[in-house]
This record gives C-alpha cells, structure tokens and sequence, in this order.
C-alpha cells in the first residue's frame, strides 16, 4: 500500500470574501472627513459584493479571456466588432449600476457627489482594472456633451445619464445606456497630437456641430466598441475636437476600421484599437482650432482615475500581502511577527494612509471647483497625483509580490496581473514627463496657485521640522523652476500636499512618523513600533 508523500500545510488560505470598504480605515475615514457621509452605507454594501470570490474571479476571467477583434462576418461583410468574454459584461453592469461613470452628473447628485465617486472606483479597481477605461472616459466625455451634442444626437443625454450598461451593437437612440471612448495618439506623434496628421473636411457649413470628413488614422483608440469616440483631427482652422459616432443618423456603421487590437503587457481586458478612418464622418466640438483645448478638459478628469486606479491597484496589493502573511509561519512564527517583514510593510500601510488623504482632499477639490483655491488646487496637484502615484505603484506592487514570496509571482496569485496591470496608468493620457510640464504648466500660467500653495502648506507650518524644511527647499525652487527640475518639483508637491493633510487631520505621531520616512532627506524611514502598531490594524480594518 502506497502512502502520502505529504501534507499539504502552512499555505495561506486566498482573500476572499472581504469587504473591500470596511477593511479600510484609511478609506473609510477620507469618505467622511471630505464629505461624503452620505454614502458610506452603499459604499459598505459595494464593498462587500465586490470583495466576494465570485466578483474577483470574473475579473481573473476577464483578463484571462481578452476581446476578440472580429473584423469580417460568414459572408465577408466587414463587421469591424470586438467580442468580449461573459465576465467583462457582467463588471461593466456592476460600474454602470453603481453609477462610476456618472455619480457627479446626476441632477440630484449630493454634495461630496465626487468624494463618493472616487471611493466607488477604487473600490472597484481593486477588482478589475480594464473595465475602468470605458467608464472613465465615459465620465469625462459627458460634461462636455452635455451643452455640446449635435443636433442629430439630442437624443443621447437621458442613455449618457442611465444605470444601465446596454451592449447591444446598434445605434445610440435605441440603447438604455451609451459609452464614449477617445481617439488622440497617432503613429508618429504620440502625446504631441499637434503633429496629427487626420484630416477633416466639411460636408457643407463650417463650425460648431457641423458634420466633416475624417481620413486618417489613430495608433490608440481607446475602446472600440464605443456608441461614440471624441477625436482629434486637422482642419483648416486648426486642431478640432470630433463626435464620431459608431452608427450614423440614418442607421448605417460609420466607415471606422479596426486594423487590429493592442496586444498589451496587462489591461488586458480591456480593448485598446488601431484604426483608420476612410471618409469616417464626425460632428465639429467647439470650434475649429480649440480641439486640443476641448480635450484637455476631459483629460484632467481622466488623469484623476489614473492615479485613483494604481491606487486601487496598490491597495489590493498590500491586502493580498498582509492577508498571507498573518496566516504563514517562518522561522518559528507568523511572518508579520518578524521585524524586517513587520518593518517593510508597515512603511507601505503608512505610504498608503498617506495617499488616501492626499488623494481624497483632491477629490473634495473637484467638488467644490466653483471656488478659486479649490480649482487651483485641482489643476496643480491633478497632474502631480498621477505623476507620483501611478509611479510609485510599480515598486509597491513588486514589494507586496515579494512579501508574498514564489506564490506570489505564479499566475494562480492575483498579484501577477495586478503587476502587469499597474504601469497603464504612468503612461497613458500623458506619461510622467507630461504630467510634469503640466504642473510646471499650471504654476506659471493659474495666477492664484502659488497663493494656494502658500494657502495650503503654511497652514500646517510649524508642526513639523521635516515638513518646514522641504516647503522652504521648494520655494526656493520654485522662484525659478527650471523644466530640468520637473520631476523633482512635481514629486515634492504631492509629498507635500499629502503631508500637509496628515498634519490637519491625524495624530502628531502618525503624522511626524509619515513626514519623517517622506520628507527627511536622510532616508530615516524606520516605523516605530507605535506607529507599526496602529498602521497594520488600520490596514486590515481594526480600528486601533
């Protein structure tokens, strides 16, 4: 008779069946403080649906079953559709429904309509990430087609404003839910789209809402099977902004050609096109000449999610990690009662309660943007949080990989996809160095940022020494901010920004301990046991 050769034990049950809410206080809190309150009760009761084995899974299916590009039909029909697993539908009905693509543009929505919303997706990017980028782009693109739609699609403000998530192929008027994707990046441009080379040519009358004819191409267009993109294209004014619907007002496809699909590091849900448009038509945004405007209106929106994705992203990571290793046992004891592993990933809890706040206190800037300060604040820091965030998620992600140890780099472990997943967000709708010069940007040209600045950090100066210090080094810098400085400048900023808030809002030691391991240039980041303490409770949902 044969025997086991052995029992299987010490190997961590998986993190399933959280509530994805109420395991964060740092979340939790930022909801409240920022106000939106209001919300915390459905916001408990997406979490625990979202943290649930059957919600991650789908989005382990989605990714592991990325869309099909189906260019001809039987009968050699160009069809130019994308075909998506099961489980993409069933998270794009679950975001629709909890309203991620257009929380703020309700008429009823509350006050903190924003706060609440980017609580909503962050809950939701720690489920799957490739779903997001329709709805982010839905969300940015609805404020400008509110007052901007053409006349011949009127129609589609009550379907932009639903719940519900329709993907039936069929025009815009005919749905109960649309999405609209954007088409910017060409093959020789890139960011710089003032080099694109799409040409639009009216049918008849020149101007706002006018219908021209689009020949060209875009090397990323972002969600192909959109009710409408919102493209660049040169006209004899200048760069204009387009509505390109997927359906023309007389029912039939518009002439937009998928070449192929993205085949991409991660996000790979999520369908990323190259396209050419061969007499496609689209309706003028604005005027000739204001497209580039048009469409940065949209991009800080867009920009804002990037960093709320990664952090989203991040946030699972270190869920995942910290769930291992208060269940595995090394050396003679749990792998959180060891001090090097207590250590590092009490420095990542304490990063993470950081970037909640700053990240919540720019969410209540977008609320209340109708103030001078509150805007400014959005447009310098908007660009400074994708920069810094969506940067440091790749070496956080890869620490909580490591902390998790060869499981946690086998495709069985959702840490693999969270990895490949997290860079998207650093480079698309501007990478860092653009993000940068934004800001650079935004403190040369918005005449009251600086005085929000000063507003900002020397309300809380005086508190800390290491806080003091780096506000006194950046304003020496930033008498001359030299574009070589960028990134220095831009990182310094959201150290600041989110400094500042812990010295508002939390304990003087929690406080000086994030300061310390942020700001000393010393490099002085060990976490005392205190605050070790306090930060890891925190993490995994206890109140300390």
């Amino acid at each position: 008779m044969r025997g086991e050769t052995h029992t299987v034990f010490n190997q961590p049950q998986p993190l399933n069946n959280s509530n994805l809410f109420l395991s964060d206080c740092a979340l939790r809190e930022a909801v409240v403080r920022e106000g939106a309150d209001w919300d915390a009760e459905l916001l408990a009761s997406i979490g625990q649906q979202l943290g649930t084995a059957e919600s991650l899974e789908l989005g382990r299916l989605a990714n592991a079953n990325p869309p099909e590009l189906l260019r001809y039909d039987a009968a050699g029909r160009r069809l130019d559709d994308v075909r998506f697993h099961p489980a993409w539908h069933l998270l794009m009905q679950g975001l629709c429904a909890n309203r991620v693509h257009n929380l703020p543009w309700q008429e009823a929505a509350c006050k903190g309509a924003f706060v609440a919303r980017a609580a909503r997706f962050v809950l939701h990017a720690q489920v799957e990430a490739g779903t997001l980028c329709p709805i982010t782009m839905t969300f940015a693109a609805t404020p400008l087609l509110a007052t901007a739609l053409p006349a011949s699609f009127a129609s589609w403000q009550k379907p932009l404003l639903s719940d519900r998530y329709d993907a039936h192929l069929q025009p815009g008027e005919r749905k109960r839910g649309l999405l609209i994707g954007m088409g910017m990046t060409e093959k020789q441009g890139g960011s710089d789209v003032l080099s694109n080379t799409t040409r639009a040519t009216p049918l008849a009358g020149r101007g706002p809402g006018e219908p021209y004819r689009l020949l060209g191409h875009k090397w990323f267009f972002s969600v192909p099977q959109s009710d409408a993109h919102l493209v660049l294209a040169q006209t004899q004014g200048g760069m204009g902004c387009f509505f390109l619907p997927r359906f023309l007002p007389d029912g039939e496809r518009n002439a937009v050609r998928i070449e192929r699909l993205k085949d991409k590091l991660g996000n790979r849900s999520n369908a990323s096109a190259e396209v050419e448009f061969d007499d496609a038509i689209a309706w003028l945004i604005g005027e000739e000449g204001e497209g580039v405007r048009q469409i940065l209106k949209m991009g800080t929106m867009t920009r804002f999610d990037c960093a709320l994705g990664s952090h989203g992203v991040m946030r699972r990571a270190l869920s995942v990690a910290l769930y291992h290793v208060h269940q595995r046992q090394a050396f003679g004891k749990s792998l959180i009662d060891q001090p090097l592993m207590r250590q590092q990933l009490g420095r990542m809890a304490l990063w993470m309660e950081g970037q909640t706040a700053f990240l919540f206190r720019l969410a209540r800037a977008w609320d209340n943007q109708q103030h001078e300060r509150e805007r400014a604040f959005l447009r310098v820091f908007t660009p400074a949080a994708k920069f810094t965030v969506c940067r440091s998620g790749i070496d956080f992600v890869a620490e909580c990989m490591e902390a998790v140890g060869g499981t946690g780099y086998c495709e069985e472990s959702e840490l693999p996809r969270l990895y490949r997943e997290i860079p998207v967000n650093s480079i698309w709708e501007g990478a860092g160095n653009i993000m940068c010069l934004d800001v650079l940007r935004a403190l040369a040209k918005q005449p009251d940022a600086r005085e929000m600045l000063a507003m900002e950090f020397d309300e809380v100066r005086g508190q800390n020494r290491h806080f003091d210090r780096a506000w006194r080094q950046l304003q020496q810098r930033l008498r001359t901010p030299r574009e070589s400085l960028g990134r220095e400048i831009t990182r310094q900023l959201a150290l600041l920004a989110t400094g500042a808030q812990l010295l508002r809002h939390f304990s003087p030691p929690f406080a000086a301990q994030w300061c310390r391991m942020a700001l000393d240039p010393r490099g002085d980041t060990l976490v005392s046991q205190r605050v070790q303490d306090d930060v890891l409770l925190r993490a995994t949902g206890a109140q300390a």
